[in-house]
């Protein structure tokens, strides 16, 4: 099953799969100490956290695990961030997430609620599953608030990969 959104182009954004040139256009946002803030303490410099990114997402791609869409600016054609439907497991549960990250100089403009509410969209159009969920740190109010504009609401609050977290889920109609 393909959960990837390439080509898909909602008002102002193309998605596209993530390769490994944007390495350099992606670097920032390791760069950036507000980017992961709400992340585990790393020892790895930000070069290594961005390899450590780009191989994660490249496995995803190659063991059918969803992934992270290159978001482009339609009219500008700057890479802007990253979403994606990723299958997690939380709980012992397997379920379909809507991931999100920006880079810090396009954010608080609505790329993440475009890019999370075209995603959204896109699962349940295709049947991909019947809810949806945003795994999002306890703390962290503007991922949350971007779920909440994408129709979801607080489901549960649980520990993920050893960060307390909400989980925000949406469910097809």
């Amino acid at each position: 099953m393909d959960y990837l959104l390439t080509g898909e182009e909602p008002k102002r954004l193309y998605f596209r799969k993530v390769e490994p040139s944007d390495f350099a256009l992606w670097l920032p946002f390791h760069q950036d100490p507000s980017s992961t803030e709400f992340w585990p303490q790393s020892k790895l410099k930000p070069n290594e956290e961005c390899q450590k990114w780009f191989d994660t997402v490249l496995y995803r791609y190659d063991n059918q695990l969803g992934g992270f869409n290159a978001l482009i600016d339609k009219n500008t054609g700057e890479f802007i961030g990253q979403c994606g439907l990723l299958i997690q497991t939380v709980d012992n549960i397997q379920e379909l997430e809507i991931g999100y990250s920006i880079l810090p100089a396009y954010r608080n403009k609505g790329y993440a609620t475009e890019a999370a509410r075209k995603c959204r969209s896109f699962a349940f159009e295709k049947k991909l599953a019947h809810s949806l969920i945003s795994i999002i740190h306890i703390d962290n109010k503007p991922s949350q608030s971007v779920a909440l504009k994408n129709g979801m609401s607080l489901d549960k609050t649980t520990v993920y990969n050893d960060i307390p977290v909400h989980i925000f889920r949406v469910i097809s109609h």
